[in-house]
């Protein structure tokens, strides 16, 4: 099996390169979803971090309010630290289940794991290959002011926080540019996910 990083920043195309992964056969983990499925109620890191926050970060129904948790900790660099520190260990616990339940299913399979911070958290030392999204600047606060509603000062504040995109470039053994049209996005992911195929049916004899 053949374990692919995918990486790039705020609103650079990054989930579309992912549905077309998924599109051509590769299995795909979402890490966002995971950070959501490991604060549910009973799952890993709900009690850890309700006790680290307090009981008004939930909602009526009791379970966490993201939002709530997001307001409070994103305005403190040691808040975040504090949740970081408790959310991605659970994160990457389950990240490993399902890479080796699809190791176990399919051993000549593509898995790709989709995430923001590979690079940051040094995760991507973990996978065969990394895949970095990009697109040009202008594109990419277009892109966040449709989506996301923000000014632009919000967007370019969120993009200043980020790993450059050059410094992303330096790790990366494939490079999606997602600037132009959606089918050719497209075919530079086929292109990929051809040499992904070659390499994950060589790899078990």
């Amino acid at each position: 099996m053949i374990k692919v990083g995918l990486t790039g920043g705020y609103a650079s195309g990054k989930s579309f390169v992912a549905e077309e992964f998924e599109r051509l056969g590769c299995h795909l983990i979402y890490a966002d979803r995971l950070g959501h499925e490991v604060l549910r109620p009973a799952a890993e890191a709900y009690a850890p971090v309700v006790k680290a926050f307090g009981q008004g970060i939930l909602d009526e129904s009791g379970a966490i309010d993201r939002k709530k948790l997001g307001n409070l900790v994103f305005g403190s660099a040691e808040l975040l630290a504090q949740l970081t520190a408790i959310v991605h260990p659970a994160v990457f616990r389950l990240e490993e289940q399902l890479l080796s339940k699809y190791e176990c299913v399919d051993p000549k399979g593509i898995v790709v794991v989709e995430a923001a911070i590979l690079i940051e958290t040094g995760r991507y030392r973990l996978f065969d290959k990394l895949v970095v999204v990009v697109c040009d600047r202008e594109t990419q606060i277009a892109r966040a002011l449709k989506r996301d509603h923000l000014t632009r000062e919000e967007v370019l504040a969120r993009l200043e926080k980020q790993l450059p995109p050059e410094k992303k470039l330096e790790y990366a053994d494939y490079v999606v540019d997602t600037s132009g049209a959606k089918a050719d996005t497209a075919g530079q992911v086929k292109a990929i996910y051809n040499r992904l195929r070659e390499l994950a049916e060589n790899e078990v004899k």
